[in-house]
């Protein structure tokens, strides 16, 4: 039988805090990236980023949890 690392209550609760902070601050960053994309495109809808094309719909859907909604990756062509 192998030895498992436990951890103290305590440092648990503190590693699942942190989890959240950072899985929080990466949907802020592509919430940010999203719309700064979004306003370049704005003023410049003739020089649109050609790699943007190519990306797929996102859809905006609710978690299971239902607390913050979620992304939904589509591929432009159906199921592939």
């Amino acid at each position: 039988m192998t030895n498992r690392v436990t951890y103290a209550p305590h440092d648990f609760q503190k590693m699942c805090k942190q989890a959240e902070r950072d899985h929080e601050s990466k949907k802020l960053i592509t919430l940010m990236e999203r719309v700064k994309r979004q306003i370049a495109e704005r003023e410049n809808p003739d020089h649109s980023n050609p790699g943007l094309h190519g990306e797929a719909a996102r859809l905006p859907v609710k978690s299971a949890s239902g607390d913050a909604p979620m992304l939904r990756v589509v591929h432009p062509l159906g199921s592939v």
